[in-house]
């Protein structure tokens, strides 16, 4: 798999992890560990994608 590819498999990712994010906080009661969890999950896929990018620069 290209970088590029996996760039955009883990943008992919990314946003249906912001879809999660965005369901768990509209229930009336969010559990606030998923929530954790799910942001949590999320800046790792996003520092994972700034760190292939900035190979795939260099």
């Amino acid at each position: 798999m290209s970088i590029q590819a996996r760039i955009e498999s883990l943008q992919g990712r990314h946003a249906n992890l912001e879809t999660l994010i965005e369901a768990e906080d509209r229930r009336p009661q969010p559990n606030d560990g998923e929530l954790s969890r799910l942001k949590l999950e999320k800046l790792r896929l996003k520092e994972e994608m700034q760190r292939l990018r900035a190979a795939n620069q260099g």
